[in-house]
C-alpha cells in the first residue's frame, strides 16, 4: 500500500554513502516506493539497479555526476551523464566546478554545466549543484544566474558532503535571483520542521537519506 504524504512527494530519497550496499541500495528504492517520493539518488555505479527495482513505479531515478567535489573536466561529466542516462537515469545532480567559481572562471563554470546539459539533451533533468557553504553570497547568486544560462532544470544547494548543507537563507537567496528555477535543498535536513522550512523558503524539491523518518513524522500529525 502506497502511503502518499504532501511533503513525501517533494523528496529525493538518497544514499551517497561511499559503502552502500546493494541491499541498501534495494532498501531505499523500497522505500520510495512505499511512500511515493520524487526519486531515489544514487552514485552511477547504482543507476542500472535503481532504474531495474523502480521500473513501473512513478518514482524516478536520479544520479549524481561529478561528485562530490565537481573537480573533474566537463567531458568526464559529460560522458558521466550519458552513462548514467543508458542505466536508466532520468535525473542528473552534477556538481559545478566550484574551484572555477571561487577564481571567477565563470565561462569555464558555464561551459561546464552546460555540457552536461547537452549531454542529457531532453532525456533528464540537470539539477546544478553550487555547494553552498563554499561560495559567498555574490558568488551563489552569479553560479544560479550561470546554471540558468546554460538551461538547467534546478539550481541546488549542497552536495552534503562539505563543511555545511542546506539553510533558509541560502534557498531564499536562490529563489530570489532565479525566481523561474526549481531549487533544490540538500545536506542536514533530518526533521520535518526544517524540511517545511525549506519549502517554504522557496525550494521545489529536498535531497535527504532521512526521507521515511521525516514522512513518519508527518503522518503522525494525522
Amino acid at each position: 500500500m502506497t502511503h502518499q504524504t504532501s511533503i513525501a512527494a517533494t523528496i529525493d530519497h538518497t544514499l551517497l554513502k561511499p559503502e552502500a550496499r546493494s541491499e541498501d541500495v534495494l532498501r531505499i528504492c523500497a522505500e520510495a516506493k512505499e511512500h511515493g517520493f520524487a526519486s531515489v539518488c544514487v552514485n552511477p555505479s547504482f543507476v542500472a539497479l535503481v532504474a531495474a527495482e523502480l521500473c513501473g513505479s512513478a518514482v524516478k531515478t536520479c544520479s549524481v555526476v561529478g561528485f562530490p567535489l565537481g573537480a573533474t573536466p566537463s567531458l568526464n561529466k559529460a560522458l558521466e551523464t550519458r552513462n548514467a542516462i543508458a542505466d536508466g537515469a532520468e535525473e542528473i545532480d552534477m556538481v559545478i566546478n566550484i574551484g572555477a567559481a571561487r577564481s571567477g572562471d565563470w565561462r569555464l563554470v558555464e561551459d561546464d554545466i552546460a555540457a552536461v546539459v547537452n549531454a542529457a539533451a531532453g532525456k533528464a533533468l540537470v539539477k546544478v549543484i553550487i555547494e553552498t557553504c563554499l561560495l559567498s553570497d555574490q558568488e551563489k547568486e552569479l553560479a544560479c544566474l550561470v546554471a540558468q544560462k546554460a538551461k538547467a532544470d534546478f539550481v541546488k544547494t549542497s552536495t552534503g558532503f562539505s563543511s555545511g548543507g542546506a539553510s533558509v537563507a541560502d534557498v531564499e537567496l536562490m529563489r530570489r535571483v532565479v525566481p523561474g528555477m526549481k531549487i533544490k535543498a540538500s545536506g542536514g535536513i533530518r526533521d520535518l520542521a526544517t524540511a517545511r522550512a525549506m519549502l517554504a523558503a522557496g525550494a521545489d524539491r529536498l535531497g535527504c537519506s532521512a526521507g521515511v523518518a521525516i514522512v513518519a513524522e508527518e503522518q503522525k500529525e494525522g
